[in-house]
């Protein structure tokens, strides 16, 4: 698990501040409304193989996530790479068909599930910060091409209409019409980023996925975007899915945080609940590996034993098992639920949530079962 953007976080907002804006602005939407709901998302890609290629197996790659985002929060979305956030993300936009599941989105007050024949007319709505900036634009098409391009798509016929929006959305960036002539490598990586950033918000979204949006910048870079993600979500109201895996990051942008392990939410609860109390194994030993700055404070990396079993053929029981240091037998019989622990809305999937005393990112030490 990542953590290279612990420097860039001296140059970020502090955490108090950015929560509390999301929550007292009343720009920002009421916090208690739902704007996407997410229930049984399965997403599993078929192994082919014999004379007629024929599948032979499935890859689990999103395998039951449930979770919902309330308007004008950021939900962090974490896990190891390979453990199907972004699949999840692909999947609610239905830039990837899901194999299962129901997504609802919350339009004018109107509940909307997002399927094959709605996605188009939700597509204003829901948008989408690709994680590379380098080939997530395209290399022939000027920036003011590429930024009028959603707008084009979705109607808006006046190419003066087209770029008057454009050169609004790259002020709204920092950047200005200046840039709107020039090619994607004429610009650093930085700046294409927050092209794809100007480009997200072409349409008006009220709901953006940024998946990894910081993790192909440089540390130095990566505090300007964020700040300028936290300025923009002030500014229009906006919704955020932040799929990342550096735990320093997402501390700093998130409201709540889910934490996914082999294509399931293992975990879910607000920020500081999650950083400072978690209830999951898994969510520990991703805590363990976060450097604290206090040459006094005494900490223990959990090391994390063998491989990441195979999306093809996961074990029995709870998926974390073979790697828990805490499992017992049921845990490779049972498979256990996401429910409710200590209330407050965090959620657990562990037998022992209730028993377990985890180290958080400050926490007490060792854990031990009841």
């Amino acid at each position: 698990m990542a953590t290279g953007a612990t420097e860039a976080a001296i140059e970020l907002r502090s955490t108090g501040e950015s929560r509390n804006r999301s929550r007292g602005n009343p720009g920002t939407g009421d916090k208690e409304e739902v704007l996407l709901e997410v229930r049984g998302l399965k997403k599993y890609f078929p192994i082919l193989g014999g004379l007629f290629r024929r599948p032979v197996g499935y890859a689990r790659a999103v395998d039951g996530v449930d979770f919902y985002i309330r308007r004008g929060e950021t939900l962090g979305l974490v896990g190891e790479s390979g453990s199907g956030k972004t699949t999840a993300g692909m999947c609610i936009l239905h830039l990837i068909e899901p194999t299962a599941g129901k997504i609802r989105f919350n339009r004018d007050g109107e509940f909307i599930e997002v399927n094959s024949r709605t996605v188009r007319s939700l597509r204003r709505s829901m948008q989408i910060i690709f994680q590379d900036p380098y080939s997530s634009l395209d290399p022939r098409m000027m920036v003011q091409d590429i930024i009028a391009e959603p707008l084009e798509a979705q109607g808006v016929r006046s190419r003066r209409e087209r770029y008057e929006r454009v050169e609004e959305l790259l002020n709204a960036v920092g950047m200005s019409s200046q840039h709107m002539r020039r090619f994607p490598h004429e610009f650093s990586g930085g700046q294409r980023q927050r092209i794809g950033i100007a480009r997200a918000l072409a349409l008006n979204p009220s709901l953006i996925v940024c998946d990894e949006p910081v993790s192909a910048l440089d540390v130095s870079v990566q505090a300007q975007v964020l700040n300028l993600l936290d300025d923009l979500q002030e500014r229009f109201g906006l919704t955020y899915l932040f799929i990342a895996h550096d735990l320093s990051v997402v501390q700093h942008v998130s409201d709540r945080v889910a934490v996914m392990y082999l294509g399931k939410i293992v975990e879910i609860a607000d920020v500081e609940e999650l950083f400072n109390n978690p209830r999951h194994p898994y969510t520990e030993a991703l805590f363990s590996a976060i450097p604290v700055p206090d040459p006094d404070f005494q900490y223990k990396q959990i090391i994390l034993e063998g491989d990441v079993p195979s999306p093809i053929d996961p074990p029995p029981g709870c998926n974390f098992h073979p790697r828990c240091r805490y499992a017992r037998a049921i845990c490779s019989k049972e498979e256990p639920v996401l429910r409710e622990v200590g209330g407050d809305g965090h959620l657990a999937a562990c037998h022992f949530a209730d028993d377990l005393v985890l180290m958080g990112v400050w926490g007490p030490g060792i854990a031990q079962t009841g």
